[in-house]
């Protein structure tokens, strides 16, 4: 038995030498190691031999699978080795050839407005809040003094996920949330996405994005809306711009207003962005609804506050002229490069 011990470890490290693949040191290791290998398969023939003999021969098969593992793991890394040679010799850079160009990229023209209006309102010291994007029908109506008839509620107008469950139409319900959560005073901006049941086209987007905004504290007054939007639209629009409002109708405001600013392309004397007006409607606000405080916890006879809202599309459309909304969803870089 101990000479076909030894006759078994030269032939396979005979083998082992002229194998040139894994795939065949694999076969060797099989054949030789392997469960039904022929190491194992004498291993398996020494209940044959004496008790004498058993450790003699033990020790050498012992000796000889040890020499064949050892061998086999310097064949396989000098293949490795190998390998890795071949491999980056193939991979060797010709650092003659010209390099490729980087192409730098830029903010998306909503977000650089976003990042605009969210920093001015922050300035006059605002705070950003978030909430979520898929609503309920109480935070997304009901707290905002919605009637129960109110054409939004309808389906054609709203993403319904179930009858209690929506895609929010506004970032106001963050309002509703803050004033759950906080204790006046309250002096917040609510930017976001929105959504509505709008087919595409020039001027409408089933997806866009809001910029809510919400300050509840003691003796708040129309006065004290109107002069936050007016240093808001300078610092927009420019230091000569002015403001306008316009009576509106809000569930959740009273009263109400549609605020414009004068054109800041014609400065007021008409022109093609105003259509020959000389004014711009910007965006919607209001004294918040005492509904709306008390649904928030709010003791309307101490607190009193107003609410804005806006949508950032409208803004960047008006500021870049562009005209049509959904050249900010096409993802076209020629169109995006230009507000490098």
């Amino acid at each position: 038995m101990k000479n076909k011990l030894f006759e078994i470890k030269n032939t396979a490290i005979n083998l082992i030498e002229e194998a040139a693949t894994k795939d065949a040191l694999e076969k060797i290791r099989v054949e030789f190691l392997g469960k039904k290998g022929r190491l194992t398969s004498v291993l398996r023939g020494m209940g044959n031999l004496s008790a004498e003999e058993r450790p003699a021969v033990g020790k050498i098969a012992n000796e000889v699978r040890q020499v064949l593992e050892e061998e086999l793991k310097k064949a396989f890394d000098n293949i490795n080795e190998k390998e890795k040679l071949e491999k980056l010799h193939k991979e060797t850079l010709d650092v003659t050839i010209p390099g490729k160009k980087i192409t730098l990229g830029s903010k998306h023209p909503l977000t650089v407005t976003l990042d605009e209006i969210t920093k001015i309102f922050m300035n006059m010291g605002f705070k950003v809040t978030e909430g979520p994007e898929v609503e309920t029908v109480y935070y997304n109506f009901d707290a905002l003094n919605a009637p129960k008839n109110h054409p939004s509620r309808d389906i054609t107008d709203t993403f319904y996920i179930s009858d209690n469950v929506l895609l929010r139409t506004q970032t106001s319900p963050v309002q509703v949330r803050t004033l759950k959560s906080q204790a006046p005073p309250i002096k917040v901006i609510a930017p976001g996405r929105c959504f509505r049941c709008d087919t595409p086209d020039a001027t409408h987007s089933p997806m866009f994005q809001q910029v809510e905004g919400l300050l509840v504290d003691k003796g708040i007054t129309m006065s004290d809306l109107k002069g936050t939007l007016d240093v808001f639209a300078k610092h927009l629009f420019g230091p000569q711009v002015k403001t306008k409002f316009r009576p509106h109708y809000f569930p959740f405001t009273e009263p109400s207003a549609e605020v414009d600013v004068t054109c800041f392309k014609c400065g007021g004397s008409g022109c093609r962005v105003c259509k020959g007006s000389g004014w711009i409607e910007i965006l919607g606000a209001g004294m918040v609804h005492p509904n709306v405080l008390k649904e928030g916890g709010v003791d309307t006879e101490v607190y009193s506050g107003f609410a804005f809202g806006m949508g950032v599309e409208r803004i960047a459309m008006l500021k870049y002229e562009v005209d049509d909304i959904r050249l900010f969803y096409e993802n076209d870089m020629r169109f995006i490069e230009q507000f490098r």
